[in-house]
């Protein structure tokens, strides 16, 4: 794979390598079959459901895969920025390598992320407005401490660590047809391709993003790396910008990119509740809505939705619950 400044390969063949540190530490997630989904969208839908993990997302696949490479290099502390799921996950796996981490977050983050972090003994520090101020806030304190640096997508072993998701999805239903996956940095999407490509090359992938972060879709669309405004109430989808190495994988490999308004997002969480009885956040219950809206396309087809996360305020699931059900 030809992406410059990548020091380790990001393969089918790695992502086997992960899974021998990965299932050390955890179990392959349900894969569930829901027949009043797939009555809605009009296709045979099963959800992966990624919430059901440690840290309550798909990350700590790739935090597990990464602190594994890194003990062996000896680095005994790291820092991470994130809006929450990432930093849940590095705080997690270094708690389980012996690690130290620090995690910047921007201010006003999600309490009940910032608590998991906190929960899992990792340093938290808010910094910044969004997303990308604290990214740069890591990078000071990375310099002025001389801490490892993670970077919240760039980085092989995370993509590696992620594919491991993708393998127990074939393993268990190898004939399906469409995967519909959110993207924040794009290590999840990064690591479907590289997994599910390598596969069947036929399987169709979708991603979604919210229309109020749409950086990735705009990259996506361009072909080359964009920036945009960052304004979603949703953390796993609040970035301003592609990031370089999951773009190189997934920029022309997907079947399309489905972009979702704020109040989208936030059916997708009453979908969520109301079919699987699980509390997804607004990235992880994406996958829902953005099926919904393409129920035309997928008609007919096994598809799979991933839920990626169940990290969601408890005031934003209120608030959902107000708009959307029925008052008796």
């Amino acid at each position: 794979m030809n992406i410059k400044n990548v020091d380790y390969p990001i393969s089918l063949k790695e992502v086997f390598r992960a899974q021998q540190v990965v299932y050390q530490s955890i179990n392959p997630t349900p894969l569930i079959y829901y027949k009043s989904l797939s009555n809605l969208i009009g296709a045979e839908v099963f959800i992966k459901h990624e919430n059901h993990l440690p840290g309550g997302s798909f990350k700590i696949r790739g935090g597990l895969n990464i602190m594994h490479h890194l003990k062996q290099q000896g680095i005994t502390e790291v820092v991470t920025f994130s809006t929450g799921n990432h930093g849940i996950s590095i705080a997690t796996a270094a708690k389980m390598t012996g690690i130290d981490a620090t995690i910047v977050l921007p201010k006003g983050n999600n309490p009940e992320k910032n608590q998991r972090i906190i929960d899992a003994g990792a340093n938290l520090l808010e910094a910044g407005e969004n997303f990308e101020q604290a990214a740069q806030e890591c990078m000071r304190l990375q310099e002025e401490k001389h801490l490892h640096y993670i970077h919240a997508a760039n980085e092989p072993h995370l993509i590696n660590g992620v594919g491991t998701e993708f393998t127990e999805i074939l393993k268990e239903l190898p004939d399906i047809d469409a995967v519909i996956l959110p993207i924040g940095g794009g290590s999840e999407l990064a690591a479907a391709v590289t997994v599910l490509k390598a596969v069947n090359p036929k399987i169709e992938i979708y991603a979604v993003q919210a229309e109020s972060a749409r950086a990735a879709y705009l990259s996506w669309n361009a072909g080359a790396m964009k920036q945009a405004p960052n304004h979603t109430f949703a953390g796993g989808f609040a970035t301003g910008s592609a990031y370089e190495i999951p773009f190189e994988i997934y920029k022309d490999k997907l079947t399309d990119f489905i972009l979702l308004s704020e109040d989208e997002i936030r059916e997708g969480i009453y979908l969520a509740m109301s079919h699987t009885h699980n509390l997804a956040e607004g990235a992880g219950a994406s996958t829902i809505m953005a099926a919904k809206k393409i129920g035309k396309r997928l008609m007919g087809k096994r598809v799979v939705l991933q839920m990626s996360g169940c990290n969601e305020s408890l005031n934003c699931i209120c608030d959902v619950l107000n708009q959307y059900v029925k008052k008796i």
